[in-house]
């Protein structure tokens, strides 16, 4: 559909991609479009509405400052999708009940985690080392994470909300996996954790904001470098864990599926994430 573009009274346009944008949703898009900070203008996708202080289902571009709300609790949550070799005539009812039961018996959802699966636990170890850098920085975060193992072992688990494992066809009949997931437990404490540390900066500076939600680090303060280093770490963590489950998922289709390979066309990206990008050899980010 052609791009609606909204000028409020505030700094930047807001440009959407959509007719159907409730009241509620629409005040969070002018409230973002009115920071200083916000570069050029701000996007609002199909799917936007209502998030914890900016709009989820928007793209925000900002210069010298980053908003730990408008990245998402989430971080790191994405997609995963694979193609098969095999198509829809190659599945029945029998084999697709006995992939639904394996693959609930495999991969842990809700509060669920691994208990026994050590290689999971060993795709998790390449992220302790930095993860203690972070909480030597701010050793707050210990009791709610490095007291406990959870973070390991909810590596390769799916979590709740509208997180989801499908085995789904295309339009030419052939099968797909495709999951959606990210950084389990430890990315909403990471994520919560900076959206407070935000906040007490915005009151300590006496900065006031059309909503506490965005709150936000300046570039060139320590708080922004933690944060940003916080986001990489959270993000890469979602990516290995999206990939866990992919692997755990394809076992499960071989053990009840006629044989197949997986094609070329494999997607892991993340959508609640930062993006740095430059614009007339000056640094951006979008959220």
């Amino acid at each position: 559909m052609p791009i609606k573009q909204v000028h409020t009274d505030q700094r930047v346009p807001v440009k959407i991609w959509t007719d159907d944008v409730d009241e509620k949703s629409m005040q969070q898009l002018a409230n973002i479009a009115s920071l200083p900070f916000i570069h050029h203008h701000v996007a609002a996708m199909p799917d936007v509405h209502l998030g914890i202080g900016a709009t989820i289902g928007s793209v925000i571009a900002t210069h010298k400052a980053i908003i730990p709300a408008a990245v998402g609790v989430d971080i790191g949550c994405g997609m995963v999708a694979c193609r098969l070799s095999i198509t829809a005539n190659e599945l029945d009812e029998k084999s697709l009940k006995g992939v639904f039961d394996q693959i609930s018996r495999d991969v842990p959802v809700g509060r669920g985690m691994h208990n026994n699966r050590r290689a999971f636990e060993e795709a998790a170890q390449p992220f302790a080392a930095r993860l203690d850098r972070i909480l030597e920085k701010h050793p707050v975060l210990e009791k709610s994470i490095c007291g406990t193992t959870k973070w390991v072992k909810q590596m390769g688990t799916l979590g709740g909300g509208n997180h989801f494992i499908e085995v789904c066809l295309d339009e030419s009949d052939q099968v797909w996996v495709m999951l959606h997931s990210g950084s389990r437990g430890i990315g909403n404490t990471l994520a919560e954790y900076f959206i407070q540390l935000a906040r007490k900066d915005m009151e300590q500076w006496m900065i006031h904001l059309p909503d506490r939600d965005l709150a936000y680090f300046p570039e060139g303060t320590v708080h922004f470098d933690d944060y940003v280093e916080a986001v990489h770490w959270a993000q890469e963590y979602a990516f290995q864990n999206r990939q866990c489950m992919l692997d755990l998922v394809l076992e499960a289709l071989r053990r009840h599926l006629p044989a197949f390979e997986v094609t070329s066309e494999v997607v892991n990206c993340h959508h609640n994430y930062p993006g740095f990008f430059t614009k007339q050899g000056e640094s951006r980010l979008t959220h």
